[in-house]
């Protein structure tokens, strides 16, 4: 485990529109930032960056609103079209209930509104969706860094996400390339000699909040890296953090 960790917020990253490169987004916050990127780095980027880039934008002006979507607005005083993009991107509605839409993405996330979001977007008629597969978009940003600065990196693209049972929201890992997400214990032993049988530590997550709070979500940098942290070897993906339907006890 290691000692010291750092989190560099990463400035003059442009605003992204669809069809920009990522990669090349990112190099040149990093560059005007004077930084570059070393051997083991993490590099987080903000799903809004990632999905700005792979055109995720719907523009309300032309979504026609269902009748559950315009009851249920009229009811928490909504935007209706707003409500109709959040059904269509459920595969399944966990509970509706106080104006918040809770529901399981696609990808298996949980959260508020299918990650539908309205911020940090140009204009009032556009929201945002999640990208269609994160993974992937972690592992293109991945590999097109590691090409161009000839490291081995990680990447994460962030997100943020409530929690049951505690107030607030944190950042966690929508997409993952280049490291295992998840470290398991199980199996080793404690100084006093207690065998750890249930800890296993949800890494790309705890990188994902910590990187949070350089990036914030007003300050305008959607990109951080971590320096010092000693990922976890192996492959894996952000699916890997979803909990197996057979063993959520809240589904």
């Amino acid at each position: 485990m290691s000692a010291e960790v750092r989190i560099i917020g990463v400035e003059h990253v442009p605003e992204a529109r669809p069809g920009d490169d990522l990669a090349g987004l990112i190099a040149h916050g990093l560059e005007q930032s004077g930084l570059t990127l070393l051997e083991g780095d993490i590099v987080a980027v903000t799903q809004k960056l990632v999905s700005k880039a792979e055109g995720q934008l719907v523009d309300l002006r032309e979504v026609e609103p269902s009748a559950l979507a315009r009851n249920w607005a009229a009811r928490w005083g909504k935007d209706a079209r707003q409500v109709e993009v959040v059904l269509r991107e459920a595969q399944r509605i966990v509970r509706m209930a106080n104006g918040l839409i809770i529901a399981e993405t696609r990808h298996g996330f949980v959260c508020a509104n299918a990650a539908v979001d309205a911020s940090n977007v140009a204009g009032s008629e556009q929201v945002s969706l999640l990208p269609v597969d994160p993974d992937a978009s972690a592992e293109r940003i991945r590999r097109a860094l590691s090409e161009r600065y000839g490291v081995r990196i990680a990447v994460i693209v962030t997100d943020s996400f409530g929690r049951p049972w505690r107030k607030g929201i944190v950042n966690v890992a929508v997409g993952v390339a280049g490291m295992a997400p998840l470290l398991d214990y199980r199996g080793q032993y404690d100084e006093h000699g207690y065998e750890l049988r249930a800890t296993v530590i949800a890494v790309a997550d705890e990188i994902a909040s910590a990187a949070e709070l350089v990036m914030g979500k007003l300050e305008r940098r959607p990109v951080a890296v971590v320096r010092g942290y000693r990922v976890p070897p192996g492959a894996g993906s952000a699916r890997d953090l979803v909990m197996e339907p057979e063993r959520d006890l809240f589904r």
